[in-house]
């Protein structure tokens, strides 16, 4: 019987030592991807212009708030509206302050909300609604309320991802059906008990409310809005100018859905004892494609194992591709040692000529990847998660792909380690440190008490 109390307790301490050491390296690791601008703020910031207001196109407000905002989810929808030429698309916050995307992509926005509903005298056409984590109440609380003001039938709320949580959280979901991403629903089902969440759909359109299931199928979703409002051959264009390859869900969202699997162990073991995580630098640049930059935030900076921090030539604001305002945390000549630096964009070489040569100069002396110069044909997620895998990790990548929802996995070439033997290694030898620490006390404890006898 003592023997089995020894075991047990040498289980306990295996399991409390190496999940409260992984515990810290995983609120770490989600802290360092919440992590908001706290550089001082360039003075040119005064002086940008937010986009003109067309009173005879509809408007589209994307979301920020006020602590972070999912990346993917926000850069996406409004790359894709912007697309279209049919509508204003304005980033719009509770302020004006400098708002931080996951991954550390910082971002100023065109409006705030009150300058918005004066601007325009009512309320938008369609709303964004990413994924805000609820981190403050006080701070979030404007978004809210901005929500149920503008939540009228002739405004089309558009959920990304689990914006379906924040959407929930108004009330404005009660009685109605809504998908959400796969790796939350289990836990909105208890917690929003008046809405169906549906698990096996890509997008799901109730009322006046469009729901998306994880990051990718907002692609779907928003595609969905624009060819109802738009028409079918507009929402084809924008597919095929992203090289979209899964079209079809956009007429018919039915999904086998995603669910939860031993193999996503992987995912939890990366952010908890990836100590040493690798730093990559992603160049913002004029111009940059809104898409290929979250290729890069939500792939590399998503995975656990990688740290993202942007750079440029300038502490003034970089206007991508379709008029947003980005902040870089870091200039060339003050850029952290990094292992990788990434350029964005199939014509990053003639866009940002100026950038490299300058990186070349003054930079330092980390890897270069141009992710999509030479796959301009491809999908901008493909070749960030193929890199991925080499980088770290087949496992690594396949989890990057199934949290996005990506479903073309088909076109996927994986080469890499099969495995993080980091990840894996380290709990392992924690847990083996730990026991091996607990035995030398035990013999010391028990040799003195038996000579004690």
């Amino acid at each position: 019987m003592k023997k089995a109390w020894r075991f047990i307790g040498y289980v306990c301490v295996f399991i409390l030592v190496v999940g409260g050491t992984g515990a810290i390296g995983f609120m770490s690791t989600m802290q360092e991807a919440m992590s908001v601008y706290d550089k001082p703020v360039p003075p040119s910031l005064q002086s940008i212009q937010p986009p003109a207001y067309d009173s005879k196109k509809p408007t589209v407000a994307i979301l920020l708030a006020n602590e972070v905002t999912e990346v993917f989810d926000f850069l996406v929808p409004y790359e894709m509206f912007s697309m279209t030429g049919s509508y204003n698309v304005f980033a719009v916050a509770p302020d004006k302050n400098v708002k931080s995307l996951t991954g550390g992509l910082d971002v100023v926005p065109h409006y705030t909300f009150d300058e918005l509903d004066k601007m325009t005298g009512k309320s938008p056409d369609i709303i964004v609604i990413p994924f805000m984590p609820i981190l403050d109440e006080e701070k979030y609380k404007p978004v809210r309320d901005w929500i149920r003001k503008h939540s009228g039938k002739e405004t089309t709320l558009l959920s990304i991802c689990n914006g379906a949580e924040n959407l929930a959280d108004t009330g404005l979901l009660n009685g109605k059906s809504a998908a959400t991403h796969w790796g939350d629903i289990g836990r909105l089902e208890k917690e929003y008990t008046e809405i169906t969440w549906k698990r096996d759909q890509r997008y799901v359109h109730d009322g006046n409310i469009v729901s998306s299931a994880g990051l990718t199928s907002g692609i779907d979703a928003t595609l969905y809005v624009i060819s109802q409002q738009m028409g079918e051959p507009v929402a084809k264009k924008v597919a095929e100018e992203m090289n979209y390859p899964s079209y079809d869900f956009v007429q018919q969202p039915q999904m086998e859905p995603f669910t939860t699997g031993l193999s996503d162990i992987v995912y939890i073991l990366n952010n908890a004892f990836q100590w040493s995580k690798k730093k990559n630098g992603v160049l913002l640049y004029d111009g940059a494609d809104e898409l290929m930059l979250s290729s890069a935030f939500d792939t590399y900076g998503a995975s656990g194992t990688i740290t993202t921090w942007t750079i440029s030539s300038k502490r003034e604001p970089v206007v991508t591709r379709h008029g947003l305002n980005l902040i870089a945390r870091y200039q060339i000549e003050d850029a952290p040692k990094l292992d990788k630096m990434i350029f964005v964009g199939p014509d990053v070489k003639t866009l940002a000529a100026n950038d490299i040569r300058n990186w070349n100069k003054k930079g330092g002396q980390a890897e270069q990847l141009f992710l999509h110069s030479d796959a301009p044909e491809r999908f901008a997620m493909e070749p960030a998660f193929e890199d991925l895998a080499k980088q770290e990790d087949i496992r690594t990548a396949q989890f990057a792909a199934k949290r996005l929802e990506y479903r073309a996995t088909s076109q996927l070439k994986l080469e890499g380690a099969l495995f993080s033997y980091e990840s894996f290694g380290i709990p392992l030898g924690v847990g083996l440190l730990s026991l091996f620490v607990v035995y030398l006390v035990e013999r010391r404890f028990v040799k003195r008490k038996t000579i004690s006898e």
